[in-house]
């Protein structure tokens, strides 16, 4: 069953839809020369990032966006496609989601990986695992993971939602939840995200 909007849901209406859709036709027009070096998103520096490896050549979310909406999944972008989504100038090669563990999003997180070429689904009883469909990979994330002293499971409860043009809805991370997760994770790209964040803020 398609994902629809709940009562707690805070809809921001199509722009930060449409500024993830400027990013990717930026990523797009940005590595058109680039050439493969051998590096995967999981591989990325602490300082530069996933726009630095392979992961950024081909970087297309929205067929998995397009099909977690599909499949009724909750599941919250966070990571710096979030901070796109709320303005950030810097570009990814990755899409990192936080879900809460439960059977019920299992089963539509993997109805999705599935529509969008997932040959090998990811061991979702794991508090974190990798995963990589069609246009995109990155990390799928439970509150059990520890991140710091910060308890992540309210992101899932305030998380906003978007709805792209072409009419599915996209939910990420709240713009103060994400500072906080920036700073918990304290990467010197985190620092740098975050005092971005909070620029946008203000």
């Amino acid at each position: 069953m398609p994902y629809a909007f709940g009562n707690g849901d805070r809809c921001q209406g199509q722009a930060a839809a449409l500024r993830l859709r400027q990013a990717i036709a930026r990523t797009v027009d940005v590595t058109r020369e680039r050439t493969p070096v051998g590096r995967h998103p999981e591989e990325a520096d602490d300082v530069l990032g996933t726009f630095a490896t392979d992961g950024a050549l081909g970087f297309d979310p929205f067929p998995f966006l397009r099909a977690l909406h599909a499949a009724g999944s909750r599941a919250v972008v966070i990571g710096q496609v979030a901070g796109i989504m709320h303005g950030s100038a810097e570009l990814t090669g990755d899409l990192d989601l936080l879900w809460d563990g439960t059977s019920d999003e299992a089963d539509a997180l993997r109805d999705a990986l599935a529509r969008c070429g997932c040959t090998e689904l990811p061991d979702l009883t794991r508090e974190q695992v990798g995963y990589r469909v069609t246009g995109a990979g990155g990390d799928l994330s439970t509150p059990a993971l520890p991140w710091g002293d910060m308890d992540v499971t309210t992101c899932l409860t305030r998380a906003e939602t978007t709805r792209d043009p072409e009419g599915f809805a996209i939910r990420y991370a709240a713009l103060d939840d994400l500072i906080r997760m920036r700073r918990a994770l304290g990467r010197p790209k985190d620092h740098r995200r975050a005092d971005e964040l909070v620029r946008l803020r203000t």
